[in-house]
């Protein structure tokens, strides 16, 4: 369970994050239009971000235009955010996973949180936000 600190999070450093993210790998990605992965990897392309996807079972192929990749080590290129769609214990590793690729933000999707990989990011000098969906968030945030 997360502690409260973890879960309120301004309106500032919200906006913020949303504005300085360019590319984003969404780990949990998946093909199947009914789930809320693709849904908001969907709406983050249309909002002008580049979104990678991440899932081991379609690796290699394209998805809503991108390369899927195995893993956060695998992607070629810079990410600035890494947007968890796995459950909150999947959530530690791959906080781990974002400090070795340098992300500079992970976000954790609804229902997702993680204290112990939240802590280890921070402390690595990532900023986390916990149990929040950018779908969501950025109609909120960004005028």
């Amino acid at each position: 369970m997360a502690t409260l600190e973890h879960l309120r999070y301004s309106p500032e450093l919200i906006a913020d994050i949303l504005h300085d993210t360019k590319t984003i790998a969404l780990v949990g990605a998946s093909a199947n239009t009914a789930r809320d992965s693709n849904e908001v990897m969907q709406f983050l392309q249309r909002k002008g971000y580049r979104v990678i996807p991440v899932n081991p079972g379609l690796a290699g192929k394209k998805l809503l235009g991108e390369t899927v990749y195995a893993s956060l080590h695998d992607i070629p290129e810079k990410i600035d955010m890494v947007d968890i769609f796995r459950n909150s214990a999947a959530a530690g590793p791959l906080c781990d996973e974002a400090i070795a690729i340098g992300a500079k933000y992970i976000w954790m999707q609804l229902g997702v949180t993680n204290e112990e990989g939240a802590r280890r990011a921070e402390a690595a000098g990532l900023t986390v936000i916990m149990n929040r969906c950018p779908k969501i968030e950025i109609p909120r945030m960004i005028r």
